[in-house]
């Protein structure tokens, strides 16, 4: 079973994890945002070098979101919503140090076992998907769209509409059937023959456009040296904290793993749900909420479950389980490997290292937030404007550097984060846009060779059995996305009912 492995494996790593850990802990700045705008470092590594940078990166994302959690109460990802419960009044009652190494200890744990599900269920999925025909990679892309759906919640037509816009914008390119172009300004032709480039459409979605919105409101500080002081003044982590916590653990990191595996989900749900049955299987339920490690517990393990849930979908269908992972199929893509039910047995060396790689960024991810706890709680005071000015920097390059040096692609950057920024103004999920670009082109491809192989037909997407099976798929999953939207928009008018 070879792998990539080394001290300068390791030190890349490590890398990832400590500014993942940064960009998760800083509020708005996301584990997506961390592994868009590092992308293009990719360009001069190895696709295995690659891999433990971003992964690094992945890992330590999710993870830093519990800093400011349970600090000062204000989740720095999604995933972290339900930490704040009990994070937050553990610090309140000065338990601070005690409660962040109580989440990074469940962390870990939901990361090992994720990893566990990804290493055992990734090979069976994609030994299962590689009879696939053309017919069902149209139809598995179909339903990876149907990810739109689930991730607009309360707001599905506009998911719906952002989503098949970013479909179209993939298909301005030259059409490969008949080289002509399609909806290509005359002007643009020279530039446009591959249609936009993946990285500056990605980074200006999520790096350009926060960076857009931060500059409205202003970067000024929100915090103070306060809100990282009276770390450990006075109950100490001790393991026993995790006494009787076992079957918590496995039961909260399943569900992330779980809810990572199926597309769309996302973070916030699945610890939503880990912290809810945490509650319900809980001798006290009524200490929930109050400042208890059980909810902590439940909470961290189970978005930490996510990195390697989400995973699985990626490297056995090549459909994205998050927007993090749809940001790796760029990081695939730009080292020219195709991610889908071949990938392991075309790149088992690739393989091996993202098992190895993920074990070493979890471990990583530990050592560098256990220990070191107190230097920690200083991340969130980070300024800022000193970080963007960085950032940008990056992007900029990175977008220059694309295709060899084109000023093209860094006004695509310019344009997108533009795009990106009117989205979240207006509302719409920018990450159904992102899936629906991505996703796009394989759409076309695989339904032209479908219609191709059954002379024009449209029944060849009904006589398969597998395609039944995934057509049926397709139906239930968008039956929950739609009931799922209609609780949402229940819990949004009772919201505001009650707010007035």
């Amino acid at each position: 079973m070879p792998f990539a492995i080394g001290p300068e494996y390791i030190a890349v790593a490590l890398l990832g994890v400590v500014i993942g850990i940064i960009f998760g802990a800083i509020p708005g700045m996301t584990a997506t945002m961390a592994v868009a705008v590092f992308l293009p470092l990719t360009y001069a590594y190895s696709m295995e070098m690659a891999l433990y940078l971003l992964l690094g990166l992945y890992v330590g994302g999710i993870s830093g979101g519990l800093v400011p959690a349970i600090l000062i109460s204000i989740p720095g990802t999604p995933s972290s919503v339900c930490t704040t419960f009990d994070g937050h009044p553990m610090a309140l009652r000065g338990e601070s140090e005690r409660a962040l190494k109580i989440g990074v200890t469940a962390s870990f744990f939901g990361g090992l076992i994720s990893l566990a599900v990804l290493a055992l269920f990734t090979p069976i999925l994609a030994g299962w998907a590689i009879k696939f025909s053309a017919v069902e990679k149209f139809l598995i892309i179909l339903f990876a769209l149907t990810v739109i759906a689930a991730l607009s919640k309360g707001q599905m037509l506009r998911g719906i509409w952002i989503g098949l816009l970013g479909v179209l914008i993939a298909m301005m390119n030259q059409f490969s059937v008949n080289n002509a172009y399609r909806m290509v300004p005359d002007g643009l032709k020279t530039y446009m023959q591959g249609g936009f480039q993946l990285f500056p459409v990605l980074i200006g979605l999520f790096a350009m456009a926060e960076m857009f919105e931060q500059c409205e409101t202003g970067m000024h500080a929100k915090y103070s040296k306060d809100d990282s002081a009276g770390i450990g003044e006075n109950v100490k982590f001790r393991f026993s904290d995790f006494k009787g916590q076992v079957i918590n653990v496995f039961r909260s990191s399943l569900i992330g793993t779980f809810m990572g595996i199926l597309p769309g989900v996302g973070g916030s749900a699945a610890s939503l749900i880990a912290y809810s049955q945490a509650k319900s299987w809980s001798k006290h339920p009524e200490l929930l909420g109050t400042g208890v490690p059980e909810g902590l517990i439940a909470s961290e393990s189970s978005n930490n479950g996510l990195t390697g849930g989400a995973l699985v979908p990626l490297l056995s269908l090549g459909i994205p389980g998050d927007s993090t992972t749809a940001v790796l199929i760029g990081a695939f893509m730009l080292q020219g490997v195709q991610v889908g039910p071949l990938f392991i047995t075309n790149n088992p060396e690739v393989w091996n290292t993202i098992l190895v790689a993920l074990l070493i960024c979890n471990v990583l991810m530990f050592l560098v937030m256990f220990f070191p706890v107190k230097l920690l709680a200083k991340v969130i005071l980070i300024p800022q404007e000193r970080l963007y000015p960085v950032v940008l920097m990056m992007c900029s390059v990175g977008a220059y550097a694309t295709l060899n040096g084109r000023m093209f692609d860094v006004w695509c950057l310019l344009l997108f984060g533009v795009v990106g920024y009117l989205l979240k103004k207006l509302h719409f999920p920018v990450s159904c846009f992102l899936i629906g670009f991505i996703l796009g082109r394989d759409l076309e491809n695989y339904f032209i060779q479908a219609i191709t192989a059954y002379n024009g037909h449209l029944t060849g997407f009904f006589v398969r059995p597998m395609g039944w099976v995934i057509w049926a798929l397709i139906i239930i999953f968008v039956a929950y996305a739609i009931l799922d939207n209609r609780k949402s928009k229940k819990r949004n008018r009772t919201a505001a009912m009650k707010g007035e």
